[in-house]
């Protein structure tokens, strides 16, 4: 029988820093933290050979004290936490005091630090472990560590790290979302001798993403700044058309920490949902502030994933806050015409050339300046009202004349009877397929009463999470302040291509594409009412296997199961009874779809309904709206823009393309030489 031993330390110790530091990328992130524990304002990073070689990180922060140096290389020695106590209140991003002992005992090791209010710092170096110098010397305030040759006395790890330029790409990520978690410090990020990165370090988080991303991705992001059972989402997300193939643009930071939980990715894609295109992921730059005890971020040595205490309560602070910024901020697309010369080949080739005229190049832009959008976004939108009701009673006989062509008809007053009939839309002239599936607002003027009874209701379903504030409940239900001035209705002037409505509200041209328009308004009504699921029930109960922690969930939540056209009963668990289905299911298996329901519910969805659900009722939307080429009244037309036309809820079709796009008055007067 082999004897047990104890472990010699040089063994240990490599041990242990196998599980801190297994790449370079790993010694410039507990360096960086380390830096901003320090309350640095100004770090640089600088690597050499992808960081295998040569890796320097210099902060302006507070120092190591000279009589402390040595002691801060010894496993567990640490200056963030002092107590058990602390652990449950951990602000820093270090805290384990493994950092420094784990990058010594596989990499040559200098350091230089002095504190402010010392004449003199220390130059100390260690390698493999052991000290080989400590000694006075003159340096600024601050520290900086010089890391060589990693892993020199492991040929085992140091072969499986990748080439130069990967290993550089790992420790160029991890600047960047060290950068974008602490805007207040200015980052700069040195390469093979080539400065690859600098941040203001102003304090702006639009700054630090403009630094990192761009000027382009900057543009396309809209803010968020929400709070919801006292955690604070803030950040910027991107528009939907501006969605990305993958979700490496996700950037997720729990009080300051870079972390990745499935279940802020989840609440943030939910919160795009159906309102982008199939295959795209939204991309961010939230932060998210919690108190440290809802948070456990002793669970893994990397310090890259966290515990939340209650996952649903983040879930749901995320999903209303996305939502929020979406409904507030996703503006319609914006058309602007931009003169483009147009240059033949002999304008190219021959001299001298000749004038030409000039070709308009139409483009669409989400935010012009490319500066903070949030600098400009004091005023509350305006808030719309539900599209006005359509009466039967009183039509007058008006002959409508072919789209696009002008008219008037005037009653013995002189007054124009199309246009007022199109102001008040007392008609409603929809086709069959459009009547089938779309029945028009009944609505009758508001009582006290009614506006009372509406608020109770508003109140109710804010409990449900449907929605997601007052405002928008207000929008949806019609209530409107008197103080806010109601947006100019559009009004068709006619029809391009047989596909796409033109229409005038105040001095903007609208373009609506009738199809997407009408499809997405079709998904919204049959969605918004689930009751209206047939069941149908089964001769025999179907019993589903479920795991326990499904089961548990499913069983919390049967009176929301049942609300979709389901009659599922516990059972002797983890077992359910599935005694109905709704009939929209066709022949679905039920064990996938009650497995999935279950899921769910512990992925902390606000809403239960089925993916499958969205599925089939875009297919049914799609099967029911105008097609484009169809033959449409200019008076249906009117009615289908006043239904989507300031509707929150539809801005995109279920497929995720824009149902409107807007140009302004004054780049057309530009292009006609009306204005300079």
């Amino acid at each position: 029988m082999a004897h047990i031993e104890v472990l010699s330390k040089e063994v240990s110790e490599l041990i242990a820093a196998g599980e801190v530091i297994d790449r370079p990328a790993s010694v410039v992130k507990e360096l960086l933290e380390n830096a901003v524990d320090a309350e640095a304002n100004v770090i640089t990073v600088e690597i050499k050979n992808g960081g295998r070689t040569y890796i320097r990180v210099t902060d302006n922060g507070c120092g190591i004290a000279a009589g402390e140096i040595n002691k801060a290389f010894l496993r567990h020695a640490t200056s963030k936490i002092s107590s058990k106590e602390d652990l449950s209140k951990i602000l820093t991003l270090g805290f384990r005091g493994e950092a420094l002992a784990s990058i010594s005992a596989v990499a040559k090791v200098e350091v230089l630090t002095k504190q402010k209010d010392q004449t003199f710092g220390t130059h100390y170096v260690i390698k493999g472990g052991e000290e080989e110098l400590n000694e006075t010397s003159g340096c600024p305030d601050g520290t900086t560590f010089v890391i060589r040759d990693i892993f020199y006395n492991v040929p085992a790890r140091l072969k499986f790290l990748k080439k130069d330029i990967s290993e550089g790409n790992y420790v160029a990520d991890l600047v960047t979302k060290l950068a974008l978690s602490h805007p207040e410090i200015s980052f700069k990020f040195i390469r093979d001798n080539r400065p690859e990165l600098i941040t203001a370090g102003d304090g702006k988080l639009y700054s630090a993403i403009n630094s990192v991303f761009g000027r382009q991705f900057a543009a396309s992001l809209i803010p968020v700044d929400s709070t919801w059972n006292n955690i604070k989402v803030s950040g910027y997300i991107v528009r939907p058309l501006w969605a990305k193939p993958n979700r490496k643009f996700q950037n997720f930071f729990v009080n300051g920490r870079y972390v990745r939980a499935k279940t802020c990715s989840g609440a943030l894609e939910e919160g795009y949902r159906n309102n982008i295109m199939v295959g795209k992921f939204p991309a961010c730059v939230l932060n998210i502030e919690a108190s440290p005890e809802q948070i456990d971020v002793n669970v893994h040595p990397t310090k890259i994933e966290v515990r939340f205490s209650d996952d649903k309560m983040i879930y749901e602070a995320l999903y209303f806050a996305v939502k929020d910024a979406l409904l507030k901020d996703d503006k319609p697309v914006e058309m602007s015409l931009e003169k483009k010369r147009h240059f033949t080949d002999k304008e190219l080739y021959d001299l001298p050339p000749k004038p030409q005229g000039e070709q308009l190049k139409f483009t669409v832009r989400e935010n012009e300046t490319g500066t903070d959008p949030t600098e400009n976004t004091t005023a509350a939108p305006a808030k719309h009202p539900e599209p006005p009701a359509f009466e039967s009673k009183s039509k007058p006989s008006v002959s409508v004349p072919p789209a696009g062509k002008p008219v008037k008809i005037e009653n013995k007053n002189g007054e124009d009877l199309f246009l007022k009939s199109l102001e008040k839309q007392i008609d409603d002239p929809l086709p069959p397929v459009y009547d089938a599936h779309h029945a028009a607002y009944d609505q009758e003027k508001d009582t006290p009463q009614d506006v009372e009874t509406v608020s109770q209701e508003i109140s109710e379903q804010i409990s449900e999470f449907k929605y997601i504030s007052n405002s928008s409940f207000e929008r949806r239900a019609g209530i409107v302040e008197e103080s806010v001035k109601e947006p100019v209705k559009p009004i068709v002037i006619g029809e391009l291509f047989k596909t796409y409505i033109v229409a005038q509200a105040g001095d903007e041209m609208l373009l609506f594409d009738k199809h997407a328009s009408h499809e997405r308004y079709i998904f919204e009504k049959i969605k918004d009412e689930p009751k209206e699921l047939e069941t149908q029930m089964l001769l025999e109960p179907i019993y589903v296997l479920l795991s326990y922690d499904e089961f548990d969930a499913l069983a919390a939540n049967v009176d929301k199961v049942n609300t979709l056209g389901f009659c599922i009963e516990p059972d002797v668990a983890p077992n359910v009874a599935v005694k109905g289905l709704p009939v929209i299911l066709g022949d679905e298996n039920p064990t996938d779809i009650v497995t999935q329901l279950a899921k769910n519910f512990i992925d902390c969805k606000h809403n239960p309904q089925l993916e499958i659900f969205d599925e089939l009722y875009h297919s049914i939307a799609c099967k029911a709206a105008i097609k484009a080429n169809d033959k449409s009244d200019i008076l249906e037309l009117q009615s289908l823009v006043n239904k989507v036309y300031g509707n929150d809820e539809i801005r995109y079709c279920p497929h995720g393309r824009p149902i409107m796009i807007k140009l302004k008055k004054k780049d057309l007067e530009k292009q006609f030489r009306r204005i300079v």
